[in-house]
């Protein structure tokens, strides 16, 4: 999502636009010029994409503001050359509230293609024209119904996936129903990847998304699971040197060297934290500012927070959040760690293989996972 920028900001929701989309906007003027061979043709076409793409942010606002009445904050929606992509910082935990989240945006497509059905009986337009050349209204109608008819194919992390999961997790165990939901979304990614190959090449792309997303939504509810009841603490690096905005490059890099850590937060004068320094910002600094850059200039101040004794999955969902893909975590008013995706996945293996020894091993145990004093 690097090479997305912001366009609006709708419900307290940014709403972003990819720099692909610019790729499927070139690409439609030229399959309309193609075809008509005019101007207008082309404004008509590129239009149109404009129109479908606002309905689809529609689309995604319905899947954020009902995920709002949960409590759930929607860090941004993306407009994608495939779609829109709302990204919410966790998903709701109980089966039957991400089964309206799920539905939610589905349901903004049908109530815009009833309406315009209702408008063309208003005005004595047929349903089914026989003229191929759709009027404009007709085209929008059509694109509502197929928008949320194919949004509710069972291809998990599509919103029918998502619903099939819910469905399955009301009955029984949550990562059991994800994994037959993933197992079932990446059936059918098989299955629209082979049709598109030999119809339309965006099924294909649509199809690696299913394939690639349905196996990252497993991996992390498995994560989780493995992972509950754990507290923060556990999963955070202690052996973290605090930055002050006015240090340099340099004295973050020889940091870097000694302690072998390449993450900082990064704190005021009072101790309070104002922002983060990951090991990829700099290098980027280094590269092009050089060493005696300050951190103040290259570090990210969208940070997300996480409470030292709060439970592990909290600090998960914040971590999902998280644009530069660390959390600080704080206690007792000051800077106790930090947590990236290698501090938990390091966690989960030692997790894994303490459960692993506790079923296999016959000799008794004399130790236990706890947490690191580093």
């Amino acid at each position: 999502m690097s090479w997305s920028f912001k366009l609006v900001r709708v419900f307290g929701i940014e709403i972003r636009l990819h720099a692909l989309f610019g790729l499927l906007v070139l690409w439609q003027a030229i399959v309309a010029y193609t075809t008509t061979g005019t101007a207008g043709g082309v404004l008509s076409s590129v239009g149109f994409i404009g129109v479908l793409f606002f309905v689809i942010v529609l689309h995604e606002l319905g899947h954020a503001l009902t995920a709002r009445q949960f409590g759930i904050r929607t860090v941004d929606i993306t407009l994608l050359p495939i779609g829109g992509l709302a990204r919410l910082e966790r998903m709701p935990e109980k089966p039957w509230q991400e089964l309206l989240v799920a539905l939610a945006g589905p349901a903004v497509n049908v109530v815009l293609a009833a309406a315009l059905a209702l408008a063309h009986l208003a005005a004595g337009m047929p349903l089914v024209p026989t003229d191929p050349a759709l009027p404009f209204v007709t085209s929008l109608l059509y694109a509502n119904v197929a928008l949320a008819a194919f949004n509710l194919l069972p291809a998990f992390p599509m919103d029918g996936g998502r619903v099939l999961r819910a469905a399955l997790a009301l009955r029984g165990d949550p990562v059991r129903a994800t994994r037959v939901a993933a197992r079932v979304g990446q059936a059918l990614a098989l299955l629209l990847g082979i049709v598109g190959l030999f119809s339309n090449t965006m099924l294909v792309v649509i199809a690696l998304f299913v394939w690639f997303g349905a196996a990252a939504e497993l991996a992390s509810v498995e994560l989780k699971a493995a992972l509950r009841g754990l507290p923060v603490e556990w999963a955070m690096l202690k052996a973290c040197d605090p930055l002050s905005p006015s240090d340099t490059l340099d004295t973050a890099a020889k940091l870097t060297i000694a302690h072998g850590h390449r993450d900082f937060p990064v704190v005021d004068a009072e101790g309070r934290v104002v922002g983060a320094l990951t090991g990829r910002k700099l290098v980027e600094g280094l590269a092009t500012m050089g060493a005696t850059a300050r951190v103040a200039q290259v570090m990210d101040t969208r940070i997300e927070v996480a409470d030292v004794a709060r439970p592990i999955e909290e600090a998960l969902a914040k971590l999902e959040a998280s644009p530069a893909g660390i959390l600080v975590v704080l206690g007792e008013g000051r800077v106790q760690g930090l947590i990236s995706r290698e501090t938990i996945q390091q966690l989960a293996l030692f997790r894994e293989a303490d459960d692993f020894a506790r079923r296999h091993v016959a000799r008794p145990r004399t130790t236990t996972l706890t947490p690191s004093a580093a």
